[in-house]
């Protein structure tokens, strides 16, 4: 470029109007590049949700020619290690750097909290695509935060409303002894209008559960509500089927059995009951290619994380078409809510603190074929629901 000046200003009497002319051809330049800062857990073990989540964006990107909204789209994908300090490090990297225009990611509400503050006070664009925790959906929202995922109390709500839509009079919770687990218990008891007989609260990271298994057996209830991650969550199903109880006391759970559990736990699962907003038999014409192709380039079936990371790149490919590019950033904001964005999960638009109104499912644990195991909704469980916390946003 430099070359290219000295050689127009050489063969050019008006100096100035030449160097104002080169100033505007590289802005215009500038605007044709997206920088998209995505940040996910991509270490350990709990790496593989934000694998696909990253696997689930990277597609949306590839499906519009690395190219979204008609922008060359750079993804600077960062690792934050499940560590709020190392994410908070990071992200400011992104920003004061790396100039990116947009942050999307985070899969865990303690990085979340940790960064959320900083992204949207710097008034850079933050699109969430998994954790929402009560406090950004509520009094700490802002206008520069969207999520394409749930606020995190939604999905024990929904399993809470289902048990008593069945009628269940009586019911065991099981959660690891920490602070979010027990805001999940607390969620799930908001929309159930039984009786909780015990709350069972295992100590985080354990992985016998036969203690808990001899106290369902010896209280026998109507049903058994289990949030337990990760691979505990894997060990919890294992041995409920070994314990004798599968079968005779129903097994309802969020963010245990899913997509990324039944590999591992197989027939285990089948006939288990979970809560989600999307899952790949939702019949749509986005979610039918979204799963067609995710499989098709990733060769391993998408989750509920994958559909996530997908959603968000589509919204601000479409946001982007209208507005025609990124240095108006009050005008990218306007646009994300008003873009014709076609979801995978269907029904979806803006509550006023900015995470999904949408429809929640009665999923269950099925075997597809005789090698795939994966989540089937075969219930809408609420329709068109926002989260709780929306009342207290005030943007």
């Amino acid at each position: 470029m430099n070359r290219w000046i000295t050689q127009l200003i050489a063969k050019t009497s008006g100096t100035l109007a030449v160097l104002l002319l080169a100033c505007q051809v590289s802005n215009a330049e500038e605007a044709k590049i997206l920088r998209i800062g995505f940040m996910a857990t991509l270490s350990g073990p709990a790496a593989i949700y934000g694998e696909h989540m990253r696997d689930g964006f990277m597609l949306a990107v590839d499906q519009s020619n690395g190219a979204l909204g008609g922008l060359e789209t750079t993804v600077l994908v960062v690792d934050d290690k499940l560590d709020p300090d190392h994410a908070v490090r990071e992200v400011t990297k992104l920003i004061e750097q790396n100039g990116i225009d947009v942050l999307v990611g985070v899969n865990f509400s303690k990085v979340m909290l940790a960064v959320h503050d900083p992204v949207v006070r710097s008034k850079t664009l933050f699109i969430g695509t998994h954790s929402g925790p009560a406090p950004i959906a509520g009094r700490n929202c802002s206008r520069y935060f969207y999520s394409t995922a749930s606020q995190d109390d939604q999905v024990h709500e929904t399993m809470g409303r289902y048990a008593s839509l069945k009628g269940y009079q009586q019911v065991v919770t099981i959660a690891p002894d920490y602070e979010a687990a027990r805001d999940a218990v607390a969620a799930f008891r908001r929309h159930f209008k039984g009786q909780i007989a015990r709350e069972l609260f295992p100590k985080l990271g354990q992985t016998d559960f036969s203690a808990e298994f001899d106290q369902l057996a010896e209280i026998e209830p109507d049903a058994v509500y289990a949030f337990v991650p990760g691979g505990a969550g894997v060990e919890l199903i294992k041995q409920f089927h070994t314990s004798g109880l599968k079968g005779i006391i129903p097994f309802l759970s969020a963010r245990t059995l899913n997509s990324l559990a039944m590999p591992h736990v197989t027939e285990k699962g089948e006939g288990l009951f979970s809560a989600s907003h999307w899952a790949p038999n939702l019949d749509n014409p986005a979610n039918k290619r979204f799963v067609r192709e995710f499989g098709r380039s990733y060769k391993y079936e998408p989750s509920v994380y994958a559909a996530q990371g997908y959603d968000a790149a589509k919204l601000i490919h479409f946001a982007l078409e209208l507005t025609g590019g990124v240095k108006d950033q009050e005008a990218l904001i306007s646009a994300i809510s008003a873009a014709p964005f076609e979801s995978v999960r269907g029904d979806f638009r803006f509550n006023s603190n900015q995470f999904p109104i949408q429809d929640f499912y009665l999923v269950e644990g099925v075997r597809r074929t005789s090698r795939l195991y994966e989540m089937e909704a075969i219930a809408r469980v609420f329709d068109d629901v926002g989260d709780a916390y929306s009342g207290s946003c005030r943007m």
